[in-house]
């Protein structure tokens, strides 16, 4: 076949003369068992990775949101709280499930075993159309919007200047990771001591002024304008959830992280009330500076901060924060190029995406074809009005990762369980994130449709294309591409392929 000639080309090339060749593409990838993803991934980087993601750009955003919705400084800050604990309680559901199911994919692979492939594959579906791209082209002009804006103070930086900009990062991100996974880890690595560094100096500030009696007075009276609209505190859930996503980020990548039985916990269990005490007391820093009329009014509250507080050294913050979403861009493309690396090697997306670079270990097919479609999401006039779209579709599948949970505790209590929560937690996360699907339809109902409408399409995907066979001249078209993209880029596929 034309996969095993380029197979042996590339990397038998120096086996002696005295050595067999192996007679099948199936024998000569069992004989490399080096040809795959490495365990590169130490406990302190998977701290960064989960830390990285979710101190993103949401911390720098959501705010506005929270205290449109909510209308009061104290009940925005409990929002915060809430969102924090949630996200804990499914970060540790998410904790049991990595560390019995050891494959990389998060939620796909988790409702893969449960629900079976249909499931299964309308999930991946759903990331390919609008989770992974959508999320990574908004972060991608946020990077660009704030490292821009200094050159024009005056006025809205120029549309294509701050694409071009969006672009060059994304592809940066893209190459570094196809080189090395050790230059994807040391990215996050540097860029997640930045934001919490940043995170500090704003906190510092804040407290200074409330320590000399120069604060707004926006925490004196905590509970003024408190709505009591249950529709706009759950919006207000979604605000806060959607600068703590990214809590999932290490079971993306679980085949590559050393000892995940011991690390994966280990990295949650610092991870996530790490990012609750940092938001909660940044936003409080955010209270003592601003009011809340303040915080409405503005679309980068950091800035906002800054302009008030630090004088001439307010341009660190903007530099600040696109470290930060470049360092949250960063995690994002390297948990999501596992998600659709997994679901071609589980004939859920083409092969060649399921393949390793073979001198570098990197799954550069499904890098290139994520950071690809993020490219197509920048030509988009509004990618955030995607947004709508993404938050419903992706507590529906966080939700049916949890629900698999539960079911698989009755139908395989015999599986290997090496940390077993109790089970009320997910059954209090899987209800709360039922909430958070049913919510959107009465308060957003047009967007929720469409969302539905996009998740239905994977059905008939599913059947034409995966549930059926190819026909013949399908196949031989396949494997043509397949041999020329290996070709331009030398890759194999990977060994947990055919195990």
């Amino acid at each position: 076949t034309i996969r095993s000639f380029f197979y042996y080309t590339f990397i038998n090339k120096e086996m002696s003369e005295n050595d067999e060749p192996s007679t099948s593409f199936q024998d000569v990838t069992k004989t490399q068992q080096s040809v795959n993803l490495k365990q590169k991934i130490t406990l302190a980087n998977g701290v960064a990775l989960i830390v990285g993601n979710i101190i993103g750009s949401g911390i720098f955003l959501s705010p506005k949101g929270v205290q449109e919705k909510c209308g009061s400084p104290g009940l925005s800050l409990i929002i915060w709280s809430i969102c924090g604990v949630f996200s804990l309680i499914g970060a540790l559901c998410y904790a049991e499930l990595g560390t019995t199911i050891i494959k990389s994919g998060a939620s796909y692979a988790y409702i893969l075993r449960a629900f079976g492939p249909l499931v299964g594959f309308v999930r991946l579906w759903i990331s390919v159309l609008i989770i992974e791209p959508t999320v990574q082209a908004a972060i991608a002009i946020t990077f660009a919007n704030y490292l821009i804006q200094p050159f024009f103070p005056t006025c809205e930086p120029p549309f294509y200047a701050v694409r071009l900009l969006a672009a060059a990062c994304v592809i940066i991100i893209m190459v570094m990771n196809c080189f090395s996974v050790r230059y994807g880890t040391r990215i996050q690595d540097i860029f997640a001591y930045a934001k919490v560094l940043a995170l500090i100096v704003i906190m510092i500030v804040g407290f200074i002024a409330l320590g000399n009696g120069t604060s707004s007075s926006s925490l004196a009276e905590p509970w003024k304008g408190t709505t009591n609209n249950i529709g706009n505190i759950a919006l207000a859930l979604y605000s806060g959830l959607y600068a703590y996503s990214g809590w999932d980020t290490l079971n993306f990548m679980v085949e590559e992280l050393q000892d995940p039985y011991r690390n994966l916990p280990k990295a949650i269990y610092i991870s996530l009330p790490l990012c609750t005490i940092i938001y909660i007391l940044t936003n409080i820093a955010y209270y003592a500076i601003l009011t809340p009329a303040e915080l409405i009014a503005t679309d980068a509250v950091a800035v906002s901060f800054a302009g008030k507080t630090l004088g001439v050294m307010q341009w660190t913050i903007p530099i600040a924060v696109a470290m930060s979403t470049f360092g949250g861009l960063n995690s994002s493309i390297m948990a999501s190029s596992r998600l659709f690396f997994v679901g071609a090697r589980e004939g859920h997306l083409p092969d060649y995406l399921a393949m390793v670079n073979f001198k570098r270990f990197t799954p550069a097919p499904s890098l290139l074809f994520t950071g690809t479609l993020t490219l197509v999401f920048l030509c988009v006039s509004d990618v955030f009005d995607l947004i709508n779209y993404y938050s419903f579709m992706y507590w529906l599948a966080v939700g049916l990762s949890i629900a698999g949970q539960i079911y698989l505790r009755f139908t395989e209590p015999k599986l290997p369980r090496p940390l077993k929560v109790n089970i009320i937690f997910p059954i209090i996360f899987c209800l709360a994130c039922l909430f958070l699907v049913i919510v959107p339809f009465f308060e957003e109902t047009r967007d929720s449709l469409i969302g539905t409408a996009i998740l239905a399409t994977g059905i008939p995907i599913y059947f034409f294309f995966v549930y059926l066979k190819q026909p013949a001249f399908l196949s031989k078209i396949s494997n043509a591409v397949t041999g020329f993209l290996q070709k331009l880029l030398p890759v194999s596929i990977s060994d947990m392929e055919i195990e």
